[in-house]
């Protein structure tokens, strides 16, 4: 309930965020999130060593601001201001979109299209944490909470938000990281609804910037509004007490109003992670494509499908999954994430669809676009009546010699419904690791570190591990060259 019994929605936000206890979490709740931070670190070296990392660090470079005693910016040797490596470690977290994703309760609010929670959850309070010297256990109750607050707040939001344009990673994600900072740093509950007001006013992005690498800047950027949303407060910047549910608040502002059922009472009771639960990805697409690639791959092991039986390819969805996947003949890797037809058709070809099929050069092979010109896509009315917490995805493959081979499918790998294992979990940290160049020493010392977070006494003990000499693929000599064409 709202403090003193105030009847603020923010109030009783900043309540939570101040007086939730590491010990108010349940173990598989603390378990799963571990899982998500480990993820989240994985896919941070990875997307260091995109190109848009290697912009933003030659961008940070010119600001002049390194310091060696600074926060890490992960896959690098570069220290920095927290804010400024919250900022560079949540555009590297969503740089590939491979990373989780936000699981809806009711059926207008959209499955994977909410949030992906940890992108801007995770960089902040671990800048923070590392800046500050606080535990591993300060670090992941500050997540936590944040990834709650986050979740929460995206699925009271009217729908209209995110089918409009904006992108609620970036602006959810702003307050989450508001929301992260303030309980790391201690705040009492005033100067918690000053970061969330101040956070929210800096909450932006635009969903049309998907398939560029300004949709990874959207999470970068959450990040950051919310490290420099704290340090003002602390310092005593002035904002509204109720800019969640004030009429010119960020809730009508931004979405034209939200269902109080969604949020009033439920922050922790459950807690998100526990239901409907969190996404971990096993390709590094948009989350609306794993579905249907999951059962596009069981098909083709199942029945044996060879890419010159294929005639034709027919995949029904809904119309929020059109509405996502923009891009219907890409022409480089960004695109490809929010391609259908091209995560269909690489795994026709190869039957596998991670980095490295993700990159420039196969976007752009003849058999690939040859494939891609073979598969239909569009919204289903079967899958469009399953209701949009699910991403129900039909699948129908016309084969040369007249057979036809159906399947559908509601979730895909790496769902609540169809998780990954602990042990697979490591399998996709340690691609990620390689992918960033990381030593395979260091990336065994992280998997062990995150899994025991709560025991380390300084989170330095982590980020120490996560610093490399990373350069980009684009200028590194390697086979696994990622090309931007």
């Amino acid at each position: 309930m709202p403090r003193n019994n105030e009847p603020s929605l923010t109030a009783y936000v900043a309540e939570f965020i101040v007086g939730t206890h590491a010990s108010d979490i349940p173990a598989d709740v603390m378990h799963l999130g571990k899982r998500s931070i480990l993820d989240g670190i994985g896919l941070a070296l990875a997307g260091s060593v995109a190109e848009s990392g290697h912009i933003v660090r030659k961008y940070l470079r010119s600001l002049g601001c390194a310091t060696t005693k600074g926060s890490t910016v992960i896959g690098s040797s570069m220290k920095l201001p927290a804010r400024f490596a919250a900022f560079a470690n949540g555009v590297a977290i969503h740089a590939d979109d491979y990373d989780d994703t936000q699981l809806a309760v009711a059926k207008d609010r959209v499955y994977g299209l909410l949030t992906h929670p940890t992108a801007p959850a995770l960089p902040p309070v671990l800048a923070i944490g590392e800046r500050d010297g606080r535990t591993g256990r300060d670090v992941l109750t500050a997540y936590q909470i944040a990834v709650e607050v986050e979740t929460k707040i995206s699925e009271a939001i009217n729908p209209r938000h995110y089918q409009d344009g904006f992108h609620s990673t970036a602006t959810v994600g702003a307050i989450a990281a508001g929301a992260g900072a303030a309980r790391l740093l201690g705040f009492n509950h005033e100067q918690t609804r000053r970061t969330l007001a101040i956070a929210a006013s800096q909450a932006a992005g635009l969903r049309e910037n998907f398939g560029t690498m300004t949709k990874p800047f959207h999470a970068g950027r959450a990040c950051e509004s919310g490290v420099i949303a704290a340090e003002l407060a602390r310092l005593g910047f002035t904002a509204t007490p109720i800019i969640l549910e004030a009429g010119r608040g960020f809730f009508k502002a931004a979405g034209g109003g939200y269902d109080p059922q969604a949020i009033d009472g439920k922050l922790g009771n459950p807690w998100t992670f526990a239901f409907p639960g969190v996404s971990i990805k096993p390709h590094p697409s948009g989350s609306l494509t794993h579905p249907g690639m999951g059962l596009m791959l069981n098909l083709i092991l199942d029945h044996n499908i060879k890419p010159v039986e294929i005639k034709q390819v027919s995949v029904g969805v809904n119309r929020q999954n059109v509405n996502a996947l923009i891009h219907n003949r890409p022409t480089n890797e960004l695109q490809a994430k929010f391609s259908m037809q091209f995560c269909m058709a690489i795994l026709l070809l190869r039957r596998k669809a991670g980095l490295a099929e993700f990159t420039g050069e196969v976007v752009n092979r003849p058999d690939v676009k040859a494939m891609i010109e073979k598969i239909d896509y569009g919204v289903h009315p079967e899958a469009e009546a399953a209701g949009y917490e699910k991403m129900t995805t039909l699948i129908d493959i016309d084969l040369t010699d007249g057979r036809r081979i159906s399947g559908r499918a509601d979730f895909g790998k790496g769902s609540p419904a169809n998780p990954m294992s602990d042990d697979e979990l490591a399998t996709k940290f340690r691609e990620c690791a390689a992918w960033g160049r990381l030593p395979r020493a260091n990336a065994e010392k992280v998997i062990t570190a995150v899994f025991n977070l709560e025991k380390l006494k300084n989170v330095r003990e982590l980020t120490k591990l996560l610093q490399t000499g990373a350069r980009s693929h684009s200028q590194a000599k390697s086979p696994a060259v990622r090309k931007r064409k």
